[in-house]
This record gives C-alpha cells, sequence and structure tokens, in this order.
C-alpha cells in the first residue's frame, strides 16, 4: 500500500512539473491580487495591517480554484481513473496521494511567498508567522474540499463554475478562522483557539475527505 502511494504520488508530482506553466501561473495570480490591494488602498499603514488578512486568504482561496476542474479530468480521459477505481488497493488512499501532489504544487508554493506579501501590508514579524502557520493548516482543507467539488463536477459540463458554486460556501470557516488568527495576533490577543480550530478542521477532512471524494469518483463514473 504505501509503495503504491508514493509511486502514485510521484506520478502526479512528475506530470504538474511537466506543466510548471500552470504552477508559475497560480503563483502570479495569487501576487497579482495581494499588491493590486496594496497599491489600491495606498500606503496607510493602520488600513493596509486591517486588510491583510481577509486580501491574502480571499486571494489563496480564489488560487485554490485555480487548478481544481484538472485535478481528476486528464486521469478521467486517459484511462487512469478507471484502473484507480478498479485497483486492489483502497481508492481513498490513492485519491490523498493525488491530493498531497496536488498541495505541494498548488499550496506550499502559496506558503512560501506569502511572507514576502504580507510585508507589503508592513505585517509586523510574529503576524506573518500567524499567517504562515493559518495558511500551513488552511490550504490542505481548500484542496481537500476542492478536490470534493472537482469529483463530484467531473466530466460535467460548466464544471469550473458548478465547483466554484460547491465549494465556495464550505471554505467560509477556513476563511473566518484563518483571518481572525491572524487579526488576533495583530490586537495582541491570543491565536491558539483559533488556528485549534483550523486543525481539528484539517483533521476532520483529513480523516472523511479521501472517503468522500472516492464515493464520488465511483457516482461520477457510473
Amino acid at each position: 500500500m504505501r509503495s503504491v502511494f508514493f509511486a502514485v504520488l510521484a506520478r502526479d508530482l512528475t506530470l504538474y512539473l511537466r506543466r510548471r506553466s500552470d504552477i508559475l501561473t497560480a503563483l502570479f495570480f495569487f501576487a497579482i491580487i495581494t499588491s493590486l490591494f496594496a497599491m489600491g488602498v495606498g500606503p496607510e499603514i493602520n488600513k493596509l495591517r486591517l486588510i491583510a488578512p481577509g486580501v491574502i486568504w480571499v486571494a489563496a482561496l480564489l488560487t485554490s480554484l485555480l487548478s481544481l476542474n484538472r485535478l481528476f479530468s486528464s486521469d478521467c480521459q486517459d484511462g487512469t481513473l478507471e484502473q484507480f477505481l478498479l485497483a486492489p488497493q483502497s481508492l481513498s488512499l490513492l485519491v490523498l496521494a493525488k491530493i498531497l501532489a496536488h498541495w505541494l504544487v498548488s499550496g506550499l508554493p502559496i506558503i512560501l511567498v506569502a511572507p514576502a506579501l504580507g510585508l507589503q501590508f508592513d505585517l509586523p514579524a510574529h503576524s506573518l508567522w500567524i499567517l504562515v502557520i493559518s495558511l500551513a493548516l488552511g490550504t490542505p482543507i481548500l484542496g481537500m474540499v476542492g478536490a470534493i467539488g472537482a469529483a463530484l463536477t467531473l466530466g460535467l459540463r460548466g464544471g469550473n463554475t458548478l465547483i466554484a458554486l460547491l465549494v465556495l460556501p464550505l471554505y467560509m470557516p477556513v476563511l473566518i478562522f484563518a483571518t481572525s488568527a491572524v487579526d488576533a495576533s495583530l490586537s495582541g490577543q491570543g491565536v491558539e483557539a483559533h488556528l485549534s480550530l483550523l486543525a481539528a478542521l484539517l483533521v476532520f477532512t483529513l480523516f472523511f475527505g479521501p472517503l468522500a471524494i472516492a464515493a464520488a469518483l465511483r457516482v461520477s463514473q457510473d
């Protein structure tokens, strides 16, 4: 089981790295959104710090939507998904490997560049760390929830719009807890409660998410 997991992970990472332009486009999109807000608001420090958590997290949320429609579509077209369904290994495990590969090329770059973008909003060092931690906890949740939407809409016309309609309401708790954590650090309040809720959501989605995605894929292929 472990060898199959890493085989699927390595395969997907190789395919993603062959399309590096898609990764760079998403990262550029994330940077442009945050930079435009910083330039549009102006140099007022208090206002920049006030909007920073929401702007960065909304940008991360929108960026996560860009590649969801391609998460399973290529596997469906070339027959790989059908082989996954027929394989003796757990489909949930194979799905988890795909989600991990997707997060490594979409969520991890966002986490790495977020501190540099946060400097545009004059966020202090402590708040930048809280921002990074919230993204590290929250972006896997976005990927897992988004994958459920991608699996449910697989093969449907207008899949991008349907994915957004399905997953955006489910993204709201992550957005609220993550931005509240950064806001609390800026105001000198405790952030443990907000980060604990994010961690609990992450554990919940890691446990139930692959099962839900596997069930959605089976339904979409019936």
